[in-house]
């Protein structure tokens, strides 16, 4: 039970600071939850079979080399990862008319990852211990937060453009690429001190991520409603 509450515990503390931050026109808790379990189950059965088809076309032949390990880290992880979460985004939380607004897209899409990170944090936590559990609280949960608000950024915008495709290609580009960059750094670890890299990587999506959070609150429709409410 320990176990499974250190696991758990960055996950919450990452969604109640995004349900936090969407300021002026709460989403609905039955969207949300949904979103969140689709992450936990529907994101990682898709992952799980984009991983066994890439295991036949794009096998990792060699650990030790830059660039077997970029495709692993970009063309698998990244992308497989990233399509499941953006898939789910795409089909059930963008197509709602609660998602109304810009900022939205962020919400559902962070609800949507760490429904992902929750099953992923649970099976590597539980397998690793107490260690991997705060490791990971400071790593790959927040990494995971930060590849879906850059996701969402784009979709929110999206949604109310008139060119979607191009929007929500682009935020599944930027997850990817964050994602990727993310791991592959980390995959080289027998380069010495190349795992800095990863930090760096994930220092400049959290930076990104917090101005692509205050852009949509700052341009939110609901904004002026609510300062007059208040």
């Amino acid at each position: 039970m320990q176990l499974l509450l250190m696991a758990l515990a960055p996950i919450v503390i990452i969604i109640f600071y995004i349900y936090l931050k969407d300021k002026y026109e709460k989403e609905p808790k039955r969207l949300l939850i949904i979103s969140f379990l689709l992450g936990a189950i529907v994101s990682i059965i898709i992952t799980t079979l984009l991983y066994s088809v890439f295991n036949i076309l794009v096998p990792l032949e060699d650990k030790l080399s830059v660039w077997e390990q970029f495709k692993q880290a970009f063309f698998v992880v990244g992308f497989s990862e990233e399509l499941s979460k953006f898939l789910i985004v795409l089909l059930f939380a963008q197509r709602h008319k609660e998602f109304n607004e810009p900022f939205d897209g962020i919400v559902y899409a962070v609800m949507v990852s760490m429904g992902f990170a929750a099953t992923e944090n649970i099976m590597y936590v539980m397998q690793s211990g107490p260690a991997t559990a705060i490791a990971r609280a400071f790593t790959a949960v927040p990494a995971h937060a930060t590849f879906g608000i850059l996701m969402g950024y784009f979709m929110g915008k999206a949604k109310f453009a008139p060119n979607k495709l191009y929007l929500n290609l682009l935020g599944l580009f930027f997850a990817i690429l964050f994602h990727g960059a993310y791991d592959f750094f980390l995959f080289i670890d027998y380069v010495p001190g190349i795992w800095v890299g990863a930090f760096v990587s994930l220092a400049i999506g959290i930076f990104l991520s917090r101005k692509a959070i205050r852009y949509h609150q700052n341009s939110s429709v609901f904004k002026d409603d609510f300062n007059s409410i208040s």
